[in-house]
């Protein structure tokens, strides 16, 4: 006969079994419990964020070392498809990259980027229309002073072709316009060298996440609406992004990329560093769009 007491500390202890298990997904049952290193490759425009989450992931999980590295949109899809990084991040779209299979890699979207053209602060213009954006940067329009500004020639500062931020500034920016001289002025890597020169070069115009936006920098407004989280989330400000991290289908450290996507993901990052660094949760978008580009709600 079995014992009363025993009977009920058998019941009392797979509840708590059961509980246990239902809350074995979550970030706070994973803490400390992780163990491996993690490669996360690409876009500058994520990277300080996800530089900063892999900080506060591996104090959680000492176990865990995450190292991240920029390069660009391109080099993130490429690296995560041939299997040499385990998270691939990039402003666009795996099937908008040229040499990218799509269906080898998985689309994890994690937050939402606002990018807007800079401009050094001496140039005297704040404002232009979308076709004299288009304009700038295609080479038709060449000194300042020709949109109410300084007598002083533009200089452009470009991403390499590899930059999703590049890409995601000609798709919306300048509405894909096929003579962007993509390859004119000066062309640097990186999202924080891009705020640097432009701040310290007379004449010069760039594009950046408004992560990366400083004193340093004037975002220009175009047709009056200033470049805002409040105005990407409802598409009155047009030039902005999903921020993906993309995995491969094969998810050889399936664990880690599940449990550190699940913590970009969290209302802890959400809420918190997402909000933090300037860039926008998906939650608080008002609109969706797709692959294309369209408004799809």
């Amino acid at each position: 006969m079995i014992k009363k007491g025993f009977l009920l500390g058998s019941i009392f202890a797979l509840a708590l079994g059961v509980l246990t298990g239902c809350s074995g997904n979550s970030q706070g049952a994973q803490k400390g419990q992780l163990s491996g290193t993690l490669t996360v490759v690409g876009s500058t425009a994520m990277q300080p964020l996800v530089d900063e989450a892999g900080k506060s992931f591996t104090t959680s999980n000492p176990g865990v070392q995450v190292n991240v590295q920029g390069g660009g949109s391109g080099a993130g899809l490429s690296a995560v498809m041939n299997d040499t990084a385990d998270i691939g991040n990039s402003d666009v779209y795996a099937e908008e990259k040229e040499k990218v299979d799509s269906k080898q890699v998985v689309d994890h979207k994690v937050f939402v980027v606002g990018i807007a053209p800079i401009v050094n602060p001496g140039t005297g213009v704040d404002n232009v229309t979308h076709q004299q954006l288009i304009d700038i940067f295609t080479g038709k329009i060449k000194n300042w002073k020709e949109l109410g500004g300084k007598d002083q020639a533009i200089v452009l500062v470009n991403r390499p072709a590899s930059s999703g931020t590049r890409a995601t500034f000609a798709k919306y920016g300048l509405l894909g316009n096929e003579e962007f001289r993509g390859e004119g002025g000066i062309e640097e890597e990186s999202s924080g060298t891009v705020r640097k020169i432009v701040s310290e070069t007379p004449g010069a115009i760039g594009y950046l996440a408004f992560s990366y936006i400083d004193d340093s920098v004037r975002a220009l407004k175009v047709d009056n609406v200033e470049p805002t989280n409040e105005n990407v989330y409802t598409n009155s400000w047009k030039i902005w992004a999903y921020e993906h991290m993309y995995t491969n289908q094969n998810e050889k450290n399936k664990q880690l990329e599940e449990a550190f996507i699940g913590y970009i993901k969290s209302d802890e990052i959400q809420n918190g560093l997402v909000k933090k660094l300037g860039y926008i949760p998906i939650s608080e978008m008002k609109v969706e769009r797709d692959v294309n580009g369209n408004i799809v709600k």
